[in-house]
């Protein structure tokens, strides 16, 4: 992956939302080798977990099995970076963890089986040892923005069944768009708001990168993503960029 580029060529709207996304520098300055590769991708077909998905978190399973070799996540260089990192910004990773520690915890019962796309993105997220999110890009309001939180921010999610709304602590690291809290905690936990459903057709993925991760780490998980997205999604159209450390 380059700095910028297109698989297929995406929409004007889409690529001038991807052109949008920002790092700000507070973020940069707590954790300056911190890299965000953000991907569009439209024309895609939603759908339940199927054999293929399964058969594709079987297949990341092993390989995060095989990386783990008996050893608790925290033992491993890119996890354990990603704990340095949440504890910056004042978060405890053992009660917050990132979300690819809390995938890799659940790899010996077995990942969810979620749906077409989430799967996708979770299947990468294990076999690379990065944490990957992806969400609709057509509930996004504005583009997505990855800051410190002033703390009045509304955060959509469920407690009991039920919609709530909650605010990040000051200083927290958050994706955010016009409307609110996209994700908490960097990578912990996403809103309701703009959650990947049954409809999507567009969705906007972040893949997550440290330096612990190796030189090309990165590159080589987003193009993972990119050609495991078009061969679930036959037409798929996709861009990417990468924003943060060069």
């Amino acid at each position: 992956m380059t700095q910028a580029g297109d698989q297929e060529q995406v929409s004007p709207g889409a690529r001038h939302w991807l052109d949008l996304v920002t790092v700000d520098q507070s973020v940069l300055e707590l954790c300056p080798g911190y890299t965000a590769l953000v991907i569009v991708a439209e024309g895609l077909r939603p759908g339940p977990a199927d054999e293929a998905t399964d058969a594709l978190l079987s297949d990341a399973e092993a390989k995060a099995r095989a990386a783990l070799g008996g050893r608790g996540p925290e033992q491993l260089e890119p996890i354990a970076a990603w704990r340095l990192a949440y504890q910056a910004f004042g978060a405890k990773p053992k009660r917050t963890r990132p979300s690819v520690e809390a995938l890799l915890r659940r790899v010996e019962a077995g990942l969810p089986r979620i749906d077409r796309l989430t799967d996708i993105y979770n299947a990468i997220s294990v076999s690379h040892l990065l944490p990957a999110g992806g969400e609709d890009l057509a509930r996004y309001r504005g583009p997505a923005r990855l800051t410190r939180a002033a703390g009045d921010e509304p955060f959509d999610t469920m407690r009991d069944g039920q919609p709530v709304t909650e605010h990040p602590e000051p200083g927290e690291v958050i994706w955010r768009d016009d409307d609110g809290v996209t994700c908490r905690c960097w990578n912990w936990r996403q809103c309701v708001r703009t959650r990947i459903t049954g409809a999507t057709a567009s969705a906007m993925f972040i893949l997550d990168g440290l330096p612990a991760l190796g030189p090309d780490g990165l590159a080589a998980a987003g193009q993972d993503l990119a050609a495991q997205l078009t061969a679930f999604n036959p037409g798929a159209r996709l861009a990417w960029r990468r924003i943060g450390a060069t």
